[in-house]
């Protein structure tokens, strides 16, 4: 391998606020290893809503941060100490992980947090699909508790009949990888998407029927298509704007897992209003379903599998140079995109 520099590029952010905060440095200190670490130059890395969050300052860090949880690239150096642990993570090995600090050239992670990329799974893909295919597994997985489609007597969707699934975003990175688990789960699946060309693309997905936000009554077309009933659970990644809407077209006894703030953060709720219909409100965060090495390394597994046997499949919306991340940010905000959003390093 080559000589590891001493600096290298990347994304700093010294104070919160808008995409200007987002400064392209070439003068970065190339991180050291630490004990159980590996060292990966990236090669794509993903952008996902929960990084613009620690721009804008919804969520806490300490500054200077470079910010970005997940990537793809090639293991430059291993602390000695992972050789004992993990021997398959050596030098040259293609590796995808989701970790902090991933808007930089070189990123040191835990060893336990990296996954090799099989062979057949290309560099670019498994960046693309890492955090939100896991997210949207973990969801189905644990949120929705869905068990896995080849076993017997477990179709059933929470604890009512149906099941319905509604995904907002449906044409986004994290909503059409919901979609895709979703109907492989055998779950009737309505999309919201915004345009015809969106709902297009949640229709592919899987979506087998879709609402159009931007020109539809999007709970009176749900109550339609529901006969009424309503969805078992639902997956809100937009938050603020669609809440309300959201206990409107729950199910009795459904499941209302919010687990992004797209249009800004859902306010205070009245605890009240779940028990008209006992509604179980949840805030899943990926992270916390993934804790242990082993959680990490089964979910990882699943994931790798249903995209080498083409089971879910990553739609790309735009490969952005790392230089031009404030506009890949702006473009995720604005709503423009329909996929995932790399970042080639």
């Amino acid at each position: 391998m080559a000589p590891i520099p001493k600096t290298m590029s990347g994304i700093l952010i010294e104070e919160t606020g808008g995409v200007e905060v987002l400064k392209w440095k070439t003068d970065l200190s190339v991180p050291e290893l630490g004990e159980g670490e590996i060292l990966v130059r990236n090669e794509f890395v993903g952008v996902n809503f929960i990084d613009t969050y620690f721009r804008t300052g919804l969520y806490k860090s300490p500054l200077p941060l470079v910010t970005g949880k997940e990537a793809a690239g090639t293991i430059i150096a291993v602390h000695p100490s992972v050789h004992t642990t993990d021997p398959t993570l050596q030098e040259g090995v293609r590796v995808a992980y989701v970790a902090d600090h991933a808007y930089a050239e070189v990123t040191a992670i835990s060893a336990d947090r990296a996954a090799a990329i099989p062979a057949g799974l290309d560099t670019q893909t498994a960046a693309a699909s890492l955090l939100q295919g896991l997210t949207a597994l973990t969801f189905v997985r644990e949120a929705a508790g869905l068990a896995q489609p080849h076993a017997t007597g477990h179709r059933q969707l929470g604890v009512s009949e149906g099941p319905w699934a509604l995904v907002h975003a449906a044409a986004g990175g994290t909503g059409s990888m919901l979609v895709q688990m979703l109907a492989a789960h055998g779950a009737r699946v309505i999309g919201t998407a915004g345009g015809e060309v969106k709902c297009g693309l949640a229709k592919g997905n899987g979506a087998q029927w879709v609402v159009d936000s931007t020109s539809e009554d999007v709970v009176a077309r749900v109550k339609e298509i529901t006969g009424g009933k309503g969805v078992d659970v639902i997956f809100d990644g937009v938050g603020k704007a669609t809440f309300e809407a959201d206990l409107e077209m729950i199910a009795r006894r459904g499941t209302l897992a919010v687990f992004g703030n797209a249009s800004g953060p859902v306010p205070p709720v009245d605890v009240l209003k779940l028990g008209a219909k006992n509604i179980k409100l949840m805030r899943p965060v990926l992270f916390a379903y993934i804790v242990t090495k082993e959680e990490r390394a089964a979910y990882t597994k699943e994931l790798f599998e249903l995209l080498l046997a083409g089971k879910v499949k990553v739609k790309i919306h735009e490969v952005y140079p790392l230089q031009e991340v404030g506009r890949a940010h702006s473009d995720l905000e604005g709503r423009k995109t329909a996929g995932k959003l790399l970042l080639k390093v």
